[in-house]
C-alpha cells in the first residue's frame, strides 16, 4: 500500500479507503489509486484485514477429512461449510487418509494459517499433542469419532444402536447367517458396528461365527472379494451387513455378478449414491453427514464465542431405510 500511494502521490490513508470501499475519495483520486494498484499489481491482505478489524481472528476454520473423495465426507463437509458462510466464515479442507502422521500435518498447516478453530474426523488414536494447541485458544471439535488421550467436544453417530438395528431387522425376518463386512476395527466407528452386529445376535441367541465376520476391509473391490469367500462356505450366509457405504457398493456388485441380488438379503450402515434407484432398492441405516457437520461447526462457533462449558459429546440418531433388499427373507429353512 505505501508502494501505491508512492506512485499514484497520495496519502496512505487514501490507498486505505479505495482498496476497503470506503467513502470520502473524489473520483479522479480514486482513478489515479486504481491506475497505480493495477500498474503494481497489488492485493489486497485479506488476512492482514480481517486481523486487524476482528481482533486476531481470521474468519477462517479447518477440517480434517478421513477422503474428500468419499460421498460421506463430502456430505460433511458441506454441512460444516453451511454453517460457516452464515458467519462469514471460510473453511479450509484436507483429506488425512486414515493416516496419523498425515492429520497432524494438515492440523498443522491449518495452524500456520492462523486458523480460529478446527475441526477433526480423526485418523490418530492419541490427540495428546493437540493439548498445546488448545491451551493457546485453537478450539477444536471431532466428528465421526471421538478424541483420544483429549477431553474435547465430539459429534458422532450412533454407530453401534445403528448396526443393532440392522441386523435385528434381519433376524426379524428369519435370517440366522448374518455376514458382517467392516472396516478397519482400529477404527472406532467400524469396531462399534461390529459390537452392535454382534449384539443384536447375542440377543437373539444367535451364535457368532467368525466364519461370516470380515474386518480391514477397505474398498469396494475387498468388500467383493469377501462376499465371495463367504458364499462359497458350506453353510453360506442368507443375508449381508455392511459397515460402510463404499463396502455396500463393492456387496452390490459381487451378488449382482453372481445373481444373487433378489436372493440374499443385504443392509448397509451409511446410504449410498443412488442406492434407491436400484431393483431392488438398496436398504441402509442412513446417517445424516450434514447434519454431523452442522452440529459440529456449531460446537466450534460456540467456543469461539466464549464457551467455556465442560466437553460436550453429542450423539446424532441414525435411521433405518426399508428400501427392498434388506427385506428379503432366506431362501430356505436348510440354509437360514
Amino acid at each position: 500500500m505505501v508502494d501505491v500511494a508512492a506512485l499514484a502521490g497520495v496519502g496512505l490513508k487514501t490507498v486505505s479507503r479505495v482498496v476497503n470501499a470506503e467513502r470520502g475519495v473524489s473520483p479522479r483520486l480514486e482513478a489515479r489509486v486504481r491506475h497505480a494498484i493495477d500498474q503494481l499489481n497489488y492485493r489486497r491482505d485479506a488476512n492482514a484485514a480481517t486481523l486487524r478489524r476482528l481482533g486476531r481472528k481470521t474468519q477462517t476454520i479447518g477440517l480434517v477429512l478421513e477422503d474428500v473423495s468419499n460421498p460421506f465426507s463430502s456430505a460433511l463437509h458441506r454441512g460444516v461449510e453451511d454453517a460457516a458462510r452464515k458467519r462469514g466464515v471460510l473453511v479450509f479442507a484436507g483429506s488425512c487418509d486414515e493416516d496419523p502422521d498425515r492429520e497432524r500435518d494438515l492440523i498443522g498447516s491449518f495452524r500456520e494459517r492462523r486458523v480460529d478453530g478446527i475441526i477433526v474426523v480423526p485418523a490418530s488414536h492419541d490427540h495428546g499433542y493437540l493439548y498445546e494447541e488448545r491451551s493457546t485458544g485453537t478450539a477444536l471439535v471431532f466428528v465421526d469419532r471421538r478424541a483420544g488421550h483429549l477431553d474435547a467436544d465430539s459429534v458422532v453417530s450412533d454407530n453401534r444402536g445403528g448396526a443393532t438395528l440392522a441386523v435385528r431387522h434381519l433376524l426379524e425376518r428369519g435370517h440366522r447367517r448374518i455376514g458382517f463386512l467392516g472396516d478397519l476395527l482400529s477404527i472406532s466407528t467400524a469396531e462399534e458396528r461390529l459390537r452392535g452386529y454382534k449384539h443384536a445376535l447375542e440377543s437373539a441367541a444367535v451364535g457368532i461365527d467368525d466364519d461370516l465376520i470380515r474386518a480391514g476391509l477397505r474398498d469396494p473391490d475387498a468388500s467383493a472379494r469377501a462376499i465371495g469367500e463367504m458364499l462359497a462356505l458350506p453353510a453360506a450366509p442368507t443375508a449381508f451387513f455392511t459397515g460402510q457405504n463404499l463396502l455396500t457398493i463393492g456387496a452390490v456388485r459381487a451378488l449382482r455378478r453372481a445373481g444373487l441380488e433378489r436372493e440374499i438379503a443385504l443392509i448397509g450402515f451409511d446410504d449410498v449414491p443412488l442406492g434407491d434407484m436400484l431393483d431392488p432398492a438398496i436398504s441402509v441405516v442412513a446417517q445424516d453427514p450434514q447434519a454431523l457437520g452442522r452440529a459440529a461447526a456449531g460446537q466450534l462457533f460456540r467456543r469461539l464465542d466464549g464457551d467455556a462449558a465442560p466437553s460436550v459429546h453429542q450423539v446424532v440418531p441414525v435411521t433405518l431405510l426399508a428400501r427392498g433388499s434388506g427385506e428379503i427373507a432366506p431362501r430356505s429353512a436348510t440354509t437360514s
